[in-house]
């Protein structure tokens, strides 16, 4: 998947990731194993290795291959993998834009944008989805019918913190169970990945862009998706939650006439382009 950052510099993403998840899904022998390693059951084998000091060996060679930038994120002695997994970042590097007019993005991540249309089908990799069965709720499908879904696709190396986008009332969450594929672009050329996944979702009763429907997906090898509070006042830019190891999904859905895209993220998902955005930062703003 082609991405670009916000100043219109193409990016590539890590092309060994592409390889090893064309091989699983893109041969018979890949797809077998695959029906193994998708059951929720691995991924809780593999999050229990994960959270132990045994997994420890794995953070180095991992930020050495990522290259990520361990200055922007509070120091620590971390316990296990998923410890440095879900780190936390220094403040000072994720500002929330707290603009109440300015749309925010909930996580670092790559932004691609989609109309929902009168029969709320949208289009990822080539591949439909509806609202219905993204939801399991027609009622709620209709309801965002000619508005807008953003969909922020989250890789390894990125932050996996969560946040709200605005201030407003946090409704009931909704646990979709389903098996964990991967949410790399590959995958969707074999598999319908976000009816399938494993996922959660909430309405966030906002002070400025309406009724906000936020939803986290799971991916291969995360055994949870960890949001923090049950039906409660929140502020923009709260953290909402987190996700435990693998690359995972959020996806955003806007009321009709409720907010209006940042022109570079439009332009870029038009072509078929993913937008590199950080957590916090102005990607639209209040219509």
């Amino acid at each position: 998947m082609r991405c670009r950052d916000r100043a219109g510099n193409e990016i590539n993403e890590n092309n060994m990731q592409d390889k090893v998840l064309s091989v699983l899904y893109g041969t018979k022998m890949g797809r077998a194993l695959l029906g193994v390693l998708v059951k929720p059951a691995v991924s809780k084998l593999a999050g229990l290795f994960l959270d132990s000091a045994a997994s420890k060996f794995l953070i180095s060679p991992f930020i050495k291959r990522t290259g990520i930038d361990m200055s922007e994120y509070i120091e620590t002695n971390y316990r296990s993998y998923n410890d440095f997994f879900t780190r936390r970042i220094k403040s000072a590097c994720r500002v929330a834009d707290m603009t109440p007019e300015h749309l925010i993005s909930p996580c670092d991540g790559k932004l691609s944008v989609f109309p929902i249309s009168d029969d709320s089908i949208f289009t990822v990799k080539n591949t439909g989805y509806t609202l219905d069965t993204l939801f399991r709720n027609k009622k709620l499908a209709r309801h965002y019918r000619g508005g807008t879904l953003l969909m922020f696709r989250l890789c390894v190396n990125d932050l996996h913190r969560y946040r709200f986008i605005d201030n407003g009332i946090k409704t009931k969450t909704h646990h979709i169970k389903g098996i964990f594929h991967t949410v790399n672009p590959t995958a969707s050329d074999y598999y319908p990945i976000y009816k399938e996944n494993t996922r959660e979702f909430c309405i966030l009763k906002s002070e400025n862009f309406g009724n906000v429907l936020t939803m986290e997906v799971g991916a291969m090898f995360v055994g949870k998706i960890i949001n923090y509070s049950a039906k409660k006042e929140v502020k923009r830019g709260e953290e909402k939650g987190r996700f435990e190891f693998g690359g995972s999904t959020i996806i955003l859905c806007l009321e009709k006439n409720t907010a209006i895209i940042d022109e570079d993220i439009i332009a870029n998902s038009t072509e078929g382009i993913e937008t590199i955005v950080k957590s916090g930062e102005k990607i639209g703003i209040a219509m």
